[in-house]
């Protein structure tokens, strides 16, 4: 793993990180372009996208494509300039979904592509091992897959209560954790590289404002179904964290029309409803599956068992009445749902929007909902995002880490 190099910048007013940045993020939306046009899309004068360039093609980020040189017949020739997605000398990031049931690993180039990936299940690992085990895998992952190639740095995503600040899982209930110092224990154990961490719906959030629908630019709400049940909102392109990061916890957001009980004491909450482990075991109590998996219960609705369909489908529909209700409060331009069954099927996405629909008094728009711009991949996909959405934000400063 090739560490990332030094970069020496001189004292100023902020301008020059600021502008760097939004050249970057110019070339993300728009490349391969040329320079001319950076400046009209940007704003930036053509002489500060000039310096910017130079800066982002020296520290690698950036490269220059005279295959396609584009001339408007006048003065000089401009040469475009694309991200660095080269697949031999292009940076890359790390990433890591760290979940209940297993772990996922990927690599990422710089426009959040899934260069590689590999799973990690967590069956027959103690609790007290977990962390230990899952660095060990994520190390053998990196040095099979980075090859050379300078690795900017990891990210990791799990639920939960997460400080990315402290880099502290605060508290995840699920694995056992408690005020545990991921970020850290994860970057020792890496040789140093730069380890960050978020909840995985922050993260899924933060992955569809920088590479996903551009109204998540604007606003958006992202609702995650998972073993865990969280959510995230962004605005303006930047993700709400709360005080103490503990924003996006609705795991007890009720679900009209639900009377399933919660170990909170009230019935109808959303993860009792609607989580992979309320569905699971749902799924064994009607004789559907033999165990509580919802993954088998997906493969069942897929092979034709009308009982696993009609299942899925009731967890679509209270999935789509909880996320009416942050329609209604927050009336986002967009909502993002990830949900195993609908990131396979569409049609219980077009449920879930059925649902939202049928009971939100602002939303007449079905297509403001959607699934993750990742699709199965968002995970790991996500994990990467931690890690690369620093760069896009403040792309000289990176390099002093």
């Amino acid at each position: 793993m090739t560490a990332a190099p030094q970069l020496i910048r001189t004292a100023g007013d902020g301008r020059r990180e600021a502008n760097a940045a939004t050249v970057l993020r110019t070339v993300l939306d728009h490349g391969p372009v040329a320079r001319r046009s950076i400046a009209a899309l940007s704003g930036l004068s053509p002489a500060a996208v000039s310096r910017q360039c130079t800066d982002l093609v020296r520290l690698g980020l950036v490269r220059e494509l005279p295959e396609l040189v584009e001339s408007s017949g006048v003065g000089r020739p401009q040469i475009p300039v694309d991200l660095n997605t080269g697949e031999s000398e292009g940076p890359v990031a790390g990433g890591v979904h760290i979940g209940v049931p297993g772990s996922t690993f990927g690599l990422l180039d710089l426009r959040g592509r899934l260069l590689a990936r590999r799973t990690f299940p967590h069956e027959g690992i103690a609790p007290g091992e977990l962390s230990g085990r899952v660095l060990a895998g994520l190390r053998t992952f990196l040095d099979d897959t980075v090859r050379g190639r300078r690795l900017l740095g990891v990210g990791a995503a799990l639920g939960g209560w997460v400080d990315p600040a402290l880099g502290t899982a605060v508290r995840h209930d699920a694995l056992g954790w408690h005020q545990r110092p991921l970020a850290a224990e994860l970057s020792r154990g890496l040789g140093g590289i730069d380890v960050r961490i978020d909840n995985h719906a922050r993260a899924i959030a933060q992955s569809e404002i920088l590479f996903g629908h551009p109204a998540a630019r604007r606003s958006l709400v992202h609702l995650f179904i998972g073993n865990v049940v969280d959510a995230a909102l962004g605005i303006a392109g930047v993700v709400h964290q709360g005080p103490g990061s503990g924003a996006g916890d609705v795991a007890h957001l009720p679900v009209p029309d639900s009377t399933v009980a919660c170990p909170c004491g009230r019935t109808g909450c959303l993860e009792a409803t609607a989580s992979n482990v309320a569905v699971g075991r749902t799924a064994v109590r009607r004789g559907i599956v033999p165990e509580a998996d919802v993954f088998l219960l997906v493969d069942a609705a897929a092979a034709g068992d009308r009982r696993a369909d009609r299942l899925l489908r009731e967890r679509a529909r209270a999935v789509g009445r909880a996320t009416a209700l942050l329609l209604d409060v927050l009336n986002p331009d967009l909502v993002v749902v990830t949900e195993h069954s609908s990131l396979l099927n569409p049609e219980y996405l077009e449920e879930i929007r059925g649902a939202a629909v049928d009971l939100s008094h602002v939303c007449r728009d079905p297509e403001r909902i959607v699934s993750p711009h990742a699709g199965m991949t968002v995970l790991p996909v996500a994990g990467g995002t931690i890690a690369l959405n620093p760069l896009f934000r403040s792309p000289l400063a990176a390099f002093e880490r």
